[in-house]
């Protein structure tokens, strides 16, 4: 349980205001229609939630445990650093023509593959057999974060300080990172 606990908590904060939140948003305002869009948030999250998953448990196989959690820490400064810099702009995907399921599909499965999220992922499950209950609360981590934003679009800014949840969960994976990559290497 604790591979599910703590994929879904690191993979909700760190899409909080992140570009799977913002694309959801606004596919759902393009299409003017949320179930497509949930449809393809949620296969597109799943197959790269277990893509992530059984790559990290693979990962587990090969590796002792101070690297594992050496490429935890790291996972957790990258996330860091990606939640407190600056981000390109999202692509809208206005150009494409395949529907509202397919373009959120696509779009969404493209946007997160090798994003911060599977590499947390793909970290948390090398540290565990349990690489089933890290999937499956990375997927409810993405859907918490993302779900709502199909529902709210741009309400859902003035609702939650998005900007105050990135700077605090990027500084909060930074520091936790930082302490985990310093007692992998024994120096704390």
């Amino acid at each position: 349980m604790d591979a599910f606990f703590t994929s879904l908590f690191a993979l909700l904060i760190s899409e909080i205001g992140d570009r799977p939140q913002i694309l959801c948003a606004a596919l759902v305002i393009r299409y003017g229609r949320a179930t497509p869009v949930i449809w393809g948030l949620g296969v597109a999250t799943l197959l790269n939630c277990m893509i992530a998953a059984i790559a990290g448990s693979a990962v587990n196989e090969w590796i002792s445990e101070d690297p594992l959690q050496l490429f935890y820490a790291i996972s957790l400064l990258l996330a860091g650093i990606g939640m407190v810099a600056w981000r390109r702009p999202v692509d809208l995907l206005e150009e494409w023509t395949l529907g509202p399921f397919w373009t959120s599909f696509l779009g969404l499965f493209i946007l997160q593959f090798g994003d911060k999220g599977q590499f947390i992922l793909a970290a948390t499950a090398a540290r565990t057999d349990a690489w089933g209950f890290a999937a499956a609360g990375g997927w409810i981590g993405v859907m918490l974060a993302c779900v709502p934003a199909v529902l709210l679009q741009e309400k859902l800014a003035k609702i939650i300080p998005i900007v105050a949840i990135r700077y605090t969960g990027g500084g909060a994976f930074l520091v936790i990172g930082g302490i985990i990559a310093l007692s992998a290497w024994g120096i704390f």
